[in-house]
C-alpha cells in the first residue's frame, strides 16, 4: 500500500479491496482531499467487476475521528451544511449503493462522522479496544453523516437519544451487545476476522446481498404488505439472474456454487 496517499488501497488482484484511511497523526480525520480520494477509490471499485467485497479501515490507533476541525471548510463561520452536502452525503450514498458488500473494520476510536461512516457500512467489525463516540453535541452540533437516520434504526429511539445527546464513549463490546455493530473481537484477531468475513462475502451472490441491503432499508417506510410486495419484485428480478440458476444447480448437484453476478 502507498504510505503517502490519504487513502491507501490494497492489492488490486484480490476480490476484496481494502481502503485504509491514512492520516494517522490526525487520527484519520477527514479533509476535503481525503474525501476526494476515498470517493474516487470507491467509484473505481464499483466499476471493477473483479471486486466482490470492500473493507474500510484506519491506519494507526484510530479508525476515524470525524471531520478535521482545522480544515478550512470546517472553520468557524463556514457553512457546515454545505460541507456535509458536498462531501459526506456523496460518500454515504456511494457506500450504500456499492454493488458489493462493505465492511468497516474499526481498529480504534470512531468519532463523530467517523462513527457514522462506519455504521453506514453493511458490517461493522471492531477491535475490543475500539470505541464509538457521537461527539457532535459536545461542540454544539447534531449527528450528521446519516447518524440521525442510522442510530434509531440500529438501537432504537431511547438508546439513539442517549448516544446522540450525551456523546459518551461507547466501548466496542457494549456497541456489539446493544446491536449497534455486528461483532467485537480481540484486537489481534481483527485482521483475521475481517479477512474471513470478506472472503465469505466475496464468494456469495453479490447481487442478492445488495438487494437484501436495499430491501431492509426500504422496509422501514413500508407496512408488512408493502414489504412483501417489494420482496416479490426483487425475487422476480433475482430469479432470472445467473446466480439463482447457478445456486439451484449447485444445490441439486451437491457442489459448491460459483457466483459471478454483480
Amino acid at each position: 500500500m502507498s504510505t503517502e496517499a490519504l487513502v491507501a488501497v490494497s492489492d488490486a488482484h484480490s476480490p476484496t479491496r481494502t481502503f485504509t484511511l491514512n492520516r494517522p497523526a490526525a487520527m484519520n480525520s477527514f479533509t476535503g482531499a481525503m474525501h476526494g480520494e476515498l470517493l474516487a477509490a470507491l467509484d473505481a471499485a464499483a466499476g471493477t467487476p473483479e471486486v466482490r467485497c470492500i473493507v474500510i479501515t484506519g491506519a494507526g490507533r484510530a479508525f476515524c475521528a470525524g471531520q478535521d476541525l482545522s480544515d478550512p471548510d470546517a472553520a468557524p463561520g463556514k457553512d457546515l451544511g454545505a460541507l456535509i452536502e458536498a462531501h459526506y452525503l456523496p460518500l454515504v450514498q456511494r457506500i450504500r449503493s456499492m454493488p458489493v458488500p462493505v465492511i468497516a473494520a474499526v481498529n480504534g476510536v470512531a468519532a463523530g462522522a467517523g462513527a457514522n461512516l462506519a455504521l453506514a457500512c453493511d458490517f461493522v467489525l471492531a477491535a475490543r479496544s475500539a470505541s464509538f463516540i457521537q461527539a457532535f453535541a459536545k461542540i454544539g452540533l447534531v449527528p450528521d453523516t446519516g447518524g440521525t437516520w442510522l442510530l434509531p434504526r440500529l438501537v432504537g429511539h431511547a438508546r439513539a437519544t442517549g448516544l446522540a445527546m450525551l456523546g459518551d464513549k461507547l466501548p466496542a463490546q457494549d456497541a456489539a451487545a446493544m446491536g449497534l455493530i455486528w461483532q467485537c473481537v480481540d484486537d489481534a484477531e481483527l485482521p483475521q476476522a475481517t479477512e474471513a468475513l470478506a472472503t465469505r462475502l466475496a464468494a456469495m451472490p453479490a447481487r442478492a446481498l445488495v438487494a437484501t441491503r436495499e430491501a431492509l432499508a426500504a422496509a422501514h417506510g413500508m407496512d408488512l404488505v408493502e414489504a412483501i410486495k417489494n420482496e416479490a419484485r426483487l425475487q422476480t428480478r433475482l430469479g432470472s439472474a445467473h446466480d439463482y440458476l447457478e445456486g439451484v444447480d449447485a444445490f441439486r448437484n451437491k457442489r459448491a456454487p460459483v457466483f459471478t453476478d454483480r
